[in-house]
């Protein structure tokens, strides 16, 4: 038999889940067996997996030591210290964040200044994301838990900068992700767009994928949406306060731009850069969503190959549940590239 006593960074989550990681080995349907047959118990009384586990619960697993270890893919077991893990002598895997800059850190959570050029999460199964690099990261702290893989809680576009935020133990992962789906923390952007942007607003819409191309449609209201074959489209909110005016002189004609700031209310793929470009505002740079002249002139003569598109800030809420008190009611600002304050001194007088 074996017990389990679950700490502070795996309160939180429910027992069927911890038991899928514990005994990765083994298939769920094995692990509600156990349950049913009361093999596993939870604080000494039968559980049907859904329990959420708090700090100091325990578990006990009626099984014999060896037949445990058959079903974990683990050679360690409960009970026993836990090694370091072997880091490979790749140097990405030696020094995994050493182009990143960390803007904050704690036992439960991350904060990255992500550049441009780096997923944020892995696209095809070979690619190195920023996810797999903070794995990498949190395998050279001295104390980890072996049954938790550290992951970004929020994402960028590839070509877009700024801040992610990434869970280091259960009660990070799950209170940044409930602040994110709940809209409690605040994020905010820097972006340059075409046109003369004089007032803060904020646009609504909805927003469906195209089926064929990694793009969006963005519709002004549900019928409208509707109309166009899409049932369900996804509702989308975007607030902007324009910061700076300046000019782009291609030779033929000068276009407006402005600097703005903008804060996501919701969040969905491309929603920055296909709402402003839904309202006559694309972004610089963008391939996808901007505007031929302008790009073209950008690339020309500001080596400009993507969007300027720049997730600049983060404010906590006042209640930040289990999280460092530190954090609460924190603002956190990642610099912008030297790519991005080239351009904006180039183009916008500030």
């Amino acid at each position: 038999m074996q017990k389990l006593v679950i700490d502070s960074n795996n309160e939180g989550q429910r027992l069927n889940k911890y038991l899928a990681k514990y005994l990765d080995a083994a298939p769920m349907s094995f692990i509600y067996k156990m349950l049913r047959k009361k093999n596993i118990k939870l604080n000494g009384s039968k559980a049907d997996g859904n329990e959420l586990l708090a700090q100091d619960d325990y578990i006990e697993i009626y099984m014999a030591d060896e037949t445990i270890a058959k079903f974990r893919k683990s050679e360690s077991l409960a009970g026993e210290s836990v090694s370091k893990p072997t880091i490979s002598n790749n140097s990405k895997d030696n020094e995994p964040l050493k182009d990143i800059e960390i803007i904050y850190e704690d036992k439960d959570i991350l904060i990255l200044n992500k550049p441009v050029g780096i997923l944020s999460q892995k696209a095809k199964v070979d690619d190195y994301s920023l996810n797999e690099r903070i794995v990498e990261y949190y395998k050279q702290r001295e104390d980890i838990d072996e049954m938790f893989t550290p992951s970004a809680c929020n994402r960028l576009d590839r070509n877009t900068s700024g801040i992610i935020l990434a869970g280091m133990s259960y009660q990070g992962t799950r209170i940044l992700s409930k602040m994110l789906k709940e809209r409690t923390l605040s994020k905010y952007y820097l972006t340059i767009v075409k046109g003369n942007i004089e007032k803060p607003a904020t646009i609504k819409g909805f927003l469906t994928k195209k089926e064929t191309h990694n793009q969006v449609i963005i519709y002004l209201t549900k019928e409208d949406a509707n109309k166009a074959g899409i049932e369900s489209p996804a509702y989308i909110e975007t607030r902007y306060e324009p910061l700076e005016h300046g000019s782009v002189d291609d030779g033929r004609r000068t276009y407006d731009v402005t600097l703005l700031k903008v804060e996501l209310i919701t969040g969905k793929t491309h929603q920055i850069r296909a709402h402003l470009r839904s309202i006559g505002h694309p972004i610089l740079g963008d391939g996808k969503y901007g505007h031929k002249d302008i790009n073209a002139y950008m690339r020309k003569e500001l080596d400009l190959k993507h969007q300027l598109l720049h997730a600049y800030e983060i404010q906590f809420p006042k209640d930040v549940g289990a999280l460092s008190k530190e954090l609460s009611g924190k603002e956190f600002v990642a610099e912008l590239t030297e790519e991005f304050s080239k351009i904006l001194h180039s183009i916008i007088a500030v």
